[in-house]
């Protein structure tokens, strides 16, 4: 705290701060600040530097002191969002994936979406089965150092890049024989082009893991996608919820509520109508700012990809009361907007310098892509990025943009329905990958602590499925597959203790929040009460009380009603102290 003191009064003295932004092709833009500089200042001059104007599904990503990630916002002062004392460090990131980024209007762009969703692929963040993780690290390949040529390229040439956490020799066996027989002849533009179509059919396209556990305490990554709300456990999406099926994202502490409306259809019943069925998902993050950082990206992912126009964007409350909770609002462009003014560009497609793939004998790394060109205040420096480094650069991966994942019932996609249904199952799971999905750079310091007291308080609010073994041995106090005396049994009566508990704790909310409605709701009568003993018994002779006192409803209340109450209380009050002195 003392720190934070005294870096606030620091930042205070100085009118300018350094500020260095990391691109997507890992060099470095510095500049220097004004203190009362807003972000939207800064996001200006990076996207001036790399001549990009397609710039709304990009954002500025930071890191505070306590290593919790947060996108910068562009209506507020630099200086104020930032913990730590200058000068400052951040990444330049695709915060909204487009839907369809081969669509994109320029390529300067789609090579930047290009260039993070590489990244993604090597954080584990795009995870995918191996039969289409050979195909995109082959597009890399050939995108990157062209066409396969014996004289260059020996046998093995595939093992000395980077492309994922962790791969087989089979999978970089299966990546060379595709550059070398499929892929010959495509330029770098045609390569990244197929890798952007590729990717997008992806079940993790665009996801932004977000680390928590679910009632049942198990690990899971939440995320938002341009499609909607994903869930991913395991190897698989458990959940997935489109856009207009979400009603409502809410949270309170380390709790992570979200409420939606999904229709369905009764299978015996010929002509049956849709039906809604109101859903209500619960979640825990490690703490209570990884929560509140996840209901906002939720918020702005909802308001980009879900409304019109920018106009119908609100103020959101994180709780039902007005007076409790936090309050925030999306300020940028939606979705629509932009393609629709992406549409009316025209000028001359600005230059790309793109650099190839730079294998080390030490060990097998890859770029993260081109050296943009430089202007004034710009350091460049070419990173390769090596497998212990991807997992021991905190730094770098703390900035990084996390994943989003495709749905495939939204017209965005490109695929038949018969594709759609043959992928998504009716509960909405889909297997994701051959492997479980645990993407580098959702580690975060702060471990998701034990929950067991509203894991199983709440267990009900998420409609975990449980099934009716499940259900007998949890009355048996014995979970499924786990013998008295065991660490699962012990759990299992541990949880069983605190369900019992949910409707008390349940009774408690609401009697806090009834008793802060009602502190409130008196807070105001006292403030209606100073005011009308102002208005009635002051000589203040000011226009608005002057203009109050002449309204004939005014005038009628004050002779019909105040002046009979204050002669009874007169009265009373006259009658108590009479008491007083005869005692």
């Amino acid at each position: 705290m003392l720190s934070r003191l005294m870096s606030g009064s620091v930042r205070s003295l100085e009118r300018e701060f350094t500020c260095t932004v990391r691109l997507l092709d890992d060099t470095e833009y510095t500049c220097s600040i004004q203190r009362d500089a807003k972000g939207q200042y800064l996001f200006d001059l990076i996207c001036h530097h790399l001549n990009l104007l397609e710039k709304d599904y990009f954002g500025i990503r930071y890191v505070d002191p306590d290593k919790q990630r947060h996108w910068l916002e562009f209506t507020k002062s630099i200086s104020k969002q930032m913990k730590s004392q200058p000068p400052f460090t951040m990444c330049l990131r695709v915060k909204f994936y487009p839907p369809d980024p081969a669509a994109l209007k320029e390529e300067i762009t789609r090579y930047l979406v290009f260039l993070q969703l590489k990244r993604d692929l090597y954080h584990g963040r795009l995870l995918c089965k191996t039969s289409d993780a050979a195909v995109l690290a082959a597009y890399i390949l050939q995108a990157e150092i062209g066409d396969y040529d014996p004289g260059k390229h020996p046998e093995g040439y595939s093992s000395k890049f980077q492309f994922f956490p962790k791969h087989s020799e089979k999978l970089e066996r299966r990546i060379a024989e595709i550059h070398k027989t499929e892929l010959m002849g495509q330029t770098p533009e045609t390569s990244e082009l197929n890798f952007l179509q590729k990717a997008q059919m992806l079940e993790t396209y665009g996801v932004d893991p977000h680390p928590c556990k679910d009632v049942s305490g198990n690990p899971a990554f939440l995320a938002f996608t341009p499609f909607g709300f994903v869930v991913l456990q395991g190897n698989k999406r458990v959940h997935f919820l489109k856009w207009n099926e979400v009603t409502k994202l809410k949270f309170e502490g380390k709790t992570f509520h979200i409420y939606a409306n999904q229709k369905e259809v009764s299978a015996s019943v010929i002509g049956a109508e849709d039906t809604d069925r109101k859903i209500i998902l619960t979640y825990f993050a490690p703490t209570p700012e990884a929560c509140k950082h996840l209901w906002k990206c939720g918020v702005e992912n909802q308001a980009f990809y879900k409304l019109e126009k920018s106009s119908q964007v609100r103020t959101v409350s994180s709780s039902n009361l007005f007076f409790k909770g936090s309050r925030f609002r999306y300020s940028g462009r939606v979705a629509k907007e932009v393609m629709e003014q992406s549409a009316k560009i025209k000028r001359e497609p600005p230059e790309i310098h793109r650099a190839g793939l730079v294998p080390s004998r030490s060990c097998p790394s890859i770029t993260h892509g081109p050296r943009l060109s430089s202007v004034p205040r710009t350091r460049r420096r070419a990173v390769h990025i090596s497998i212990m480094e991807g997992l021991e650069s905190l730094r770098d991966s703390a900035h990084s943009t996390p994943v989003r994942s495709v749905s495939h019932g939204e017209a965005f996609i490109p695929r038949s329905r018969s594709q759609a249904a043959g992928a998504e199952s009716s509960d909405g799971s889909a297997v994701i990958a051959d492997e479980t999905y645990s993407p580098l750079d959702s580690v975060l310091p702060t471990p998701v602590s034990e929950h067991s007291l509203e894991l199983a308080a709440s267990r009900h609010i998420n409609g975990a499925p449980c099934s009716i073994e499940e259900e007998k041995e949890s009355e048996a106090g014995t979970p499924a597959g786990a013998e008295p005396g065991e660490p699962g049994a012990d759990r299992a009566v541990s949880l069983l203790q605190p369900a019992a508990l949910s409707e008390a704790e349940q009774v408690n909310k609401f009697v806090l929040s009834v008793l802060r409605l009602l502190l409130v709701t008196i807070g105001l009568l006292f403030v209606l009460l100073l005011l009308l003993i102002v208005l009635t018994e002051s000589d203040l002779d000011v226009a608005f009380l002057r203009d109050i006192r002449q309204t004939p409803e005014f005038e009628q209340f004050h002779y019909e009603y105040f002046c009979p109450l204050r002669r009874w209380f007169a009265c009373k009050l006259r009658w108590v102290g009479g008491l007083l002195v005869n005692k």
